[in-house]
């Protein structure tokens, strides 16, 4: 019988726990403002994840949104939940709506 060496899995899991990490807080896996505004009905009603830098937020008697700006564009992001705040930096995952 072949013996594994328990001692092995926690630096592999640490490893990969600072890669997922890593890969997150460069971007990696997120659409581009520019694309999405763009060819708008390629996104239409699929889900993407946008990372950006907040630059206004509104709040109406039944709307809140803010708007997020990448290198590429901004965009404006409709939400229920409590607004960001200016100049923050955010990841979003949503589905893309035409207006």
């Amino acid at each position: 019988m072949n013996k594994v060496d328990t001692r092995q899995f926690p630096v592999s899991f640490l490893l990969v726990c600072i890669l997922m990490i890593f890969l997150v807080s460069c971007g990696i896996g997120t659409t581009k403002i520019g694309d999405i505004k763009s060819h708008p009905r390629d996104y239409a009603e699929k889900e993407v994840t946008i990372s950006g830098e907040v630059t206004e937020t509104f709040s109406m008697i039944f709307v809140k949104y803010f708007v997020v700006r990448d290198d590429s564009g901004e965009i404006s992001v409709v939400i229920e939940r409590t607004l960001p705040a200016k100049g923050e930096k955010i990841k979003v995952n949503g589905s893309v709506k035409e207006a």
